[in-house]
């Protein structure tokens, strides 16, 4: 089955979460079918659901049989653990002949070009493709179809196809995310579970008030946003260059799902056969009537502000095919002695293990290996020259200049740029991208690298596209955080293009941080200090303020009140805007690794990095001088962490209050650190 309107195919792609459900669907009025197999992918937490492989191959020959076409979901970011797993099953998919997988990590590209396999690959939304270059580079590593990002408006999307005639497939049904593909931590750095790894306990729909200027705002679930509907927009999808119209549900009950398609599809088909005729409305009232939150068309048309956000049923568990929220408000995990003790063990048991084994082969081979004999390096990450200039002072090797400089900063300037590389001595001096870069950004940026030299000694990237555009242009590259680096094949697929130091995902838990540093041949960074980005995103959270009328007078307990605050009674998170209007929501404690940095560098760490866009220069100045010293001296980390009081909500050790594995599951599901007042209880949906 295909269906065409002037020659270009328009596919309307249902999901399935099980192959019972699989079996109506295929057989209703769509053209594609996607689901998940017994592993790796991002639909794993509700029991029952996902295929069999004998499931999978009985569902591809159903799907051949009725002309129609099947995608698998291989979309999970992959651990260490798991590369060995992925072989196998990717050799599988192989025989069983679905017409495309759906990824995320470059490893499964890697493995895929490892084998010779012949497996079509589809990029997911999780890739966070939202730019030409990202295309083109993608288009060249194989992948015959993008999942776009979902705040990409139908002009862009209209642009992408007509200058690259890659395949564009587009979310019109379905549950949605506030935060950029790929871009929340927030589950994993408070409860071990990662988004990305389709584990999310769904932070974003607590109820928050909003905080600003010593006013509160009447905000509540200021991130939960609308279910996308673009049921009354077929025409602007089709010539919008969509090719595959994605409806979101692999979790749905099949009468839903047979509901949003048969009324699709429907729709669809009336508009080929008569566009001018065409009934917008038909079935707009069954929809709405069976809606699981209340609808919105998303970015489709431009930011939708406000009117994107979802109050109706919010954290009521109406809708919700069990009546449970994902999670209640829950306080990130303090840094206690118990679980430091835990996490120095682990990575001096490590590192005892790795030389061994590093130690036979440099006798075998005389060959080192990682970074375990060298001086270990510290980077700042900075918004301002002033806070530049303090980092270089106390004794940074590498400062990061931000892409994404909060207000009300500016965008640092040639001028600076001069001004900063005559003082920093033997350091160096790197240009940060924005995360998300639009054809403006790659324009400006093209013009800025492609004149006189800039004195910077290197580009800090932060999406494929930006690799692929500016490798050439003579400056080293350094991987940030958000490029997700959870396993060595991902790593490599970077180094190829021409990456030489990766930052590590701040999502990985102990034993797989521990995994990659040991794998990884290239220098790998870690954020050790500060309070990183959880969530980015389009939405302008600023804009409650700007218009609801504030409730209550109160002042924020660890930041400036200038800065907006979402806050449960479990704490406050700083939100910053950048100078793209884009928000950055912050951990409320800062991360803290020193009294691990020995343990860390042992374990094969090069580079240790410090968040600093939110510090005032003079606090930067002691952090920075502080880890220093510990680098310096590794034996008095201790003694340094014990003078060294936070500047905000208190210490935490991220992601590495968690083990991973089982470990992090039993966490999640309730099990507090040391540290916490209370164990919180975590409603899981099933």
């Amino acid at each position: 089955m295909a269906r065409y309107f002037h020659g270009k195919e328009v596919e309307l792609l249902a999901p399935a979460g099980t192959f019972e459900i699989f079996k109506d669907v295929i057989r209703a009025n769509c053209d594609a079918v996607y689901f998940g197999g017994p592993s790796l992918n991002m639909r794993m937490m509700r029991k029952g659901y996902n295929f069999s492989r004998p499931e999978m191959v009985e569902a591809i020959e159903l799907a051949h049989g009725l002309n129609k076409k099947v995608y698998v979901t291989v979309n999970n970011l992959l651990d260490e653990g798991e590369l060995e797993e992925a072989r196998g099953y990717l050799r599988f998919l192989e025989q069983a002949g679905p017409d495309a997988i759906i990824v995320q990590d470059f490893a499964v590209l890697a493995l895929i070009q490892d084998m010779g396999l012949k497996l079509p690959v589809h990029s997911s939304v999780m890739m966070n493709v939202h730019n030409r270059e990202m295309i083109e580079a993608l288009r060249q590593m194989g992948v015959t179809r993008v999942v776009t990002s979902r705040e990409m408006d139908l002009r862009t999307t209209r642009y992408l196809r007509e200058t690259t005639g890659m395949e564009l497939e587009y979310f019109i049904h379905g549950d949605m995310c506030s935060v950029h593909g790929a871009n929340c931590y927030f589950s994993s750095l408070v409860f071990g579970m990662s988004s990305n790894r389709g584990k999310c306990l769904k932070p974003c729909r607590w109820d928050y008030r909003v905080k600003k200027d010593g006013y509160v705002y009447p905000s509540e679930y200021p991130l939960a946003v609308k279910d996308m509907f673009m049921y009354e927009h077929i025409p602007e999808l089709i010539h919008g260059g969509v090719t595959s119209f994605k409806i979101e549900g692999r979790m749905r009950d099949t009468e839903f799902v047979l509901m949003l398609v048969n009324a699709y599809g429907d729709a669809i088909d009336r508009y080929i056969d008569d566009p001018v005729g065409f009934e917008r409305s038909r079935d707009t009232q069954l929809l709405y009537d069976n809606r699981k939150r209340d609808l919105s068309t998303g970015y489709a048309f431009g930011r939708p502000g406000l009117s994107y956000m979802n109050k109706r049923y919010e954290g009521t568990g109406k809708f919700y095919s069990t009546g449970k929220v994902f999670s209640t408000p829950t306080e990130e995990r303090r840094l206690g002695d118990k679980r430091l003790g835990e996490v120095a063990a682990y990575l001096a048991e490590v590192a005892a293990s790795s030389k061994a084994g590093w130690q036979e082969g440099e006798r075998a081979n005389g060959n080192n290996q990682n970074n375990r004999n060298n001086r270990m390096e510290l980077s700042v990450h900075v918004n301002n020259a002033d806070q530049a200039q303090a980092a270089f002072e106390a004794g940074a090797d590498h400062v990061y200049l931000s892409g994404d400089v909060f207000e009300p900063d500016r965008p640092f300037t040639k001028q600076e740029m001069a001004r900063l590389a005559a003082i920093k001595g033997n350091a160096k001096l790197y240009l940060g991208l924005p995360r998300m870069m639009t054809e403006l950004h790659f324009e400006m940026y093209d013009g800025l690298l492609s004149g006189e030299r800039l004195p910077i000694d290197g580009i800090l990237v932060t999406n494929l596209g930006a690799i692929h555009k500016f490798a050439s242009k003579g400056y080293p590259l350094v991987g940030d955080i958000n490029l997700n680096i959870f396993n060595h094949l991902a790593a490599e697929m970077y180094a190829k293009l021409g990456v030489e130091r990766f930052t590590a995902s701040i999502e990985l838990p102990l034993h797989d941080l521990a995994k990659l540093l040991g794998n990884v041949e290239a220098p790998m960074e870690v954020v050790v200090h500060g309070s990183p980005a959880m969530m980015y995103m389009e939405h302008d959270l600023y804009e409650n303020t700007e218009v609801f009328e504030p409730i209550g007078e109160e002042d924020n307990r660890y930041v400036d009140n200038r800065i907006l605050v979402l806050m449960t009674d479990k704490g406050e998170n700083p939100v910053y805007r950048d100078v793209h209007g884009r928000c950055h929501l912050m951990l409320a404690k800062e991360l803290c690794l020193l009294p691990v940095i020995r343990e860390l560098q042992n374990a094969g760490l090069a580079v240790c990095r410090i968040e600093g866009a939110t510090y005032q220069p003079e606090q930067l100045r002691s952090i920075v001088s502080t880890y220093r010293a510990a680098i310096e001296r590794p034996e008095t980390a201790g003694e340094l962490f014990a003078a060294m009081a936070p500047v905000y909500a208190g210490y935490t050790l991220g992601a590495l209050q968690f083990d991973g594995g089982a470990a992090g599951q039993a966490e999640a599901a309730g099990e507090a650190s040391e540290g916490n007042r209370e164990q919180e209880r975590v409603q899981v949906q099933v």
